[in-house]
């Protein structure tokens, strides 16, 4: 089969959860099926497998609902965006594209790497469902990275199209641990200090906890940080503002726990990297924690701080069979086997509707 994969999401210097997200399964699609790489950026491709491409608009510019029409000449049996804004019209093929989470209907704030105008758009755009469900209508499938998204999806019905489930994975961090209890009190943190990731519980529990320390891994701003030490003036919190991979892994290998207070999420791709190194987490309980953390992560309810304190003093002492059992749970999510998800739902598409297309864009030439 032969695919138009969008990489246009890749970044220049270092992965976040999309640009991730589309390097490994662009590279796990490659070992089975015939993929051309859609970049908008030629150095995006230092990132990427060594597989051929075609430049196309940015995905943020004014040229974006143009793309499928300007790329129809690409020999291709189906496309694939890993976002659901590429535009799909005059397209002389099937086209997937992909919802990762609804997250931002119920907290608008826009991420402040987007230019202002665009964060103005992505405002008005989730002030209610009926963009998102003309995006949507666009396309010939759509992909979700959580059974919790697809059941937003389908309770809002933003779409009657199939709706097939691609889950992320951990980012290779290394060796699991070794030791069969934690050679720190190390609580971590890796996320942003957006209000709804409720970093304060976490500074709130650690004051809870005299003998233990949160590291905060994340860059951050002056207001955050004032705010956090105001807030929880006991506790001993560490601000790494910002780390690199193998500090991150290093932090988490001499953890007691990853801790995630997040009242709302799209996935959760921490709680896997810790969980595959062996390191138990301690979490918000929420459904899609529940979904990925499963039997091994152990829950507190959302905001109680004092929860989460009781959870990570009573870890202690089941601290090496929560270990083992974070690397099971951990080794049921691969990009290999998201790949192979992904590659059996585009095949179905293309057989359902590649025939259409085809004879669609015959008559219209």
């Amino acid at each position: 089969m032969r695919i138009l994969f969008d990489c246009r999401y890749v970044r220049l210097e270092r992965h976040d959860g999309i640009s991730r997200f589309s390097a490994e399964l662009v590279a796990e699609l490659a070992r089975d099926h015939d993929v051309t790489m859609l970049v908008s950026d030629e150095r995006q491709l230092s990132m990427l497998p060594a597989l051929p491409h075609v430049l196309g608009p940015s995905a943020t510019g004014a040229l974006e609902p143009l793309t499928a029409w300007r790329l129809r000449h690409v020999p291709v049996d189906i496309a694939y965006s890993p976002m659901q804004t590429i535009g799909t019209g005059g397209r002389a093929w099937p086209m997937v594209t992909t919802v990762h989470d609804l997250i931002y209907y119920r907290h608008r704030t826009p991420p402040r790497s987007l230019a202002a105008p665009i964060r103005g758009l992505w405002r008005l755009y989730h002030l209610s469902f009926a963009p998102q469900r003309l995006l949507l209508d666009g396309a010939d499938g759509i992909v979700t990275i959580s059974e919790t998204t697809r059941e937003l999806i389908r309770r809002h019905r933003l779409t009657r199209l199939p709706v097939a489930i691609v889950p992320n994975a951990a980012a290779p961090l290394g060796a699991p641990v070794t030791h069969t209890a934690p050679p720190t009190k190390r609580l971590v943190y890796m996320g942003s200090f957006m209000p709804y990731k409720d970093v304060e519980t976490l500074a709130r529990a650690t004051a809870l906890l005299p003998d233990h320390e949160l590291h905060l891994c994340s860059r951050i701003d002056a207001a955050s940080r004032d705010r956090l030490e105001r807030i929880a003036p006991g506790a001993s919190v560490v601000f790494h503002d910002g780390v690199s991979d193998e500090a991150y892994a290093d932090l988490l290998r001499s953890a007691t726990a990853l801790v995630h207070a997040s009242r709302d999420e799209g996935f959760g791709i921490p709680l896997l990297e810790a969980m595959s190194l062996g390191v138990p987490v301690v979490v918000a309980d929420t459904a899609i924690f529940r979904e990925v953390g499963g039997d091994a992560a152990r829950f507190f309810p959302v905001g109680d701080a004092d929860a989460l304190a009781r959870a990570v003093r009573e870890l202690e002492g089941e601290w090496a069979a929560v270990s083992r059992a974070s690397l099971e749970q951990a080794a049921r999510f691969s990009w290999r086997a998201s790949a192979e998800r992904l590659s059996a739902f585009l095949e179905r598409i293309a057989g359902e509707r590649g025939s259409t297309h085809r004879r669609s864009h015959g008559a219209s030439g």
